[in-house]
């Protein structure tokens, strides 16, 4: 006979078997989704350490912001259509192959925009101090061969086939740093040399990806159907154009006051702190889709401080343990690398206010508010800009202005707070 005693032990247990049951797919599929940002991390690594270490600190800054500015740029691509692209393979997947055909007709016709957009950054950041033939492999690498790698992981997401987007993130990371790793070996190592194993590297994870990883419908081009929406798309290449910029803005602000080799540091760091944000990514996007579905999933205060908590204790948990190993290592990481290894400490707090100053950027597009998202990130982008001017122009020593990092990205997340939550309390749009 089952004793009254023994209940209240039992219900507890009850009610967790039975939450981890009726949540049993959603577990699974985030597990699915982490373990491509498990393998791209370790892929993305090597592909860091093998690349940080052959260029020069002056030449590696000078291909890492090419690329910040490669991967702002890519956004113009089809005007934003990719988001439509995502919406539709996360609500109507049988539209697929007629939003793809949208996709390629739009690409095509955002070529020119996206060359004037290329060329009109290298000359107020990059004459004088990055080759042209260098910057333009470098966006061309970026925008029109990674990007689309980038829309077929995007299109399998949102079609729930997480295990099939994990193992493409993982190969093409693979091949990026297999890439790195031959370009090791080269006869020449110089930045130009690079950009051309880039390129190569691109190319490849871009045929992987649509060959064997895109889903087959068939293309049907719909005009009328593309235009209707593409005013919600050109809100969106907006928004995403000053969501990077924000985010890599300040790359491109030490190239252009500090000069390379500080470029080169600065890149450094950055890049190690972006490392933690590949885990965040993959819970943001998982909540993005729950949210298309659900926009008031996030209308209770609790919840919301407890997922901004969570994400800013796992990203400072992860540089703290890389300041560890680098403090006691410094040539962990390689010669390179251990110039900046004292610096990393330095920058505790960076990780987890940018990593969640991005989450706050994809709430507002998860609930349709995409011309609000895009007047946000236009102001911070602004704010970004005043407060790393100022920094870069009083602060000549380079620990204190790492350090200085730490408030400028608190002020900068107080701002994304206040502008995010209010925009919240409007109605979600329908999408």
């Amino acid at each position: 006979m089952t004793q009254t005693s023994d209940i209240p032990q039992r219900r507890p247990l009850a009610r967790i078997g039975h939450f981890v049951a009726t949540r049993r797919k959603l577990v699974l599929d985030y597990f699915s989704a982490i373990s491509g940002a498990g393998g791209r991390l370790v892929f993305s690594l090597a592909y860091f350490v093998a690349l940080a270490n052959t260029l020069s600190i002056a030449e590696f800054g000078m291909f890492a912001t090419a690329s910040a500015a490669g991967i702002m740029l890519s956004r113009i691509l089809a005007f934003g259509f990719i988001s439509a692209l995502y919406r539709t393979a996360t609500i109507r997947p049988n539209l697929i192959g007629t939003f793809t055909a949208g996709f390629l007709f739009l690409g095509v016709l955002s070529l020119p925009f996206l060359a004037a957009a290329s060329y009109m950054v290298y000359l107020i950041f990059f004459a004088g101090t990055v080759p042209l033939g260098v910057f333009a492999a470098v966006v061309f690498a970026e925008a029109l061969l990674w990007r689309p790698v980038e829309v077929v992981l995007i299109v399998n997401n949102g079609l729930g086939k997480f295990g099939r987007a994990a193992v493409l993130a993982i190969l093409a990371t693979a091949l990026r740093a297999i890439g790195a790793v031959m370009f090791v070996f080269a006869a020449q190592r110089t930045v130009g040399v690079w950009s051309l194993f880039y390129i190569g590297a691109n190319a490849a994870s871009l045929i992987v990806a649509f060959a064997f990883f895109y889903p087959r419908q068939r293309l049907k081009l719909r005009p009328e159907l593309y235009f209707r929406r593409l005013a919600d798309s050109i809100y969106v290449a907006g928004s995403d154009v000053l969501f990077y910029l924000q985010m890599e803005f300040d790359k491109l602000l030490v190239l252009s006051i500090g000069g390379a080799h500080l470029a080169g540091i600065y890149a450094i760091i950055m890049r190690l702190v972006d490392l933690t944000a590949i885990p965040i990514r993959t819970f943001s996007m998982m909540l993005v889709q729950r949210m298309m579905r659900a926009p008031e999933l996030l209308s209770r205060l609790a919840v919301k401080s407890g997922i901004e908590s969570g994400v800013f204790l796992v990203s400072t948990l992860a540089l703290a343990s890389l300041g560890v190993v680098l403090h006691f290592f410094p040539n962990a990481l390689g010669k390179n690398v251990a110039e900046a290894a004292p610096l990393v400490a330095l920058a505790i707090c960076v990780p987890g206010l940018r990593n969640l100053v991005e989450y706050q950027a994809e709430l507002l597009f998860a609930r349709g508010q995409t011309a609000m998202r895009a007047i946000n990130l236009g102001l911070l982008a602004g704010l970004k800009a005043v407060l790393l001017t100022y920094v870069l122009t009083t602060i000549a020593d380079t620990p204190n202005l790492v350090l200085s990092l730490n408030i400028v990205f608190l002020l900068l997340y107080l701002a994304s707070m206040l502008l995010t939550y209010s925009a919240m309390r409007r109605p979600a749009k329908a999408i």
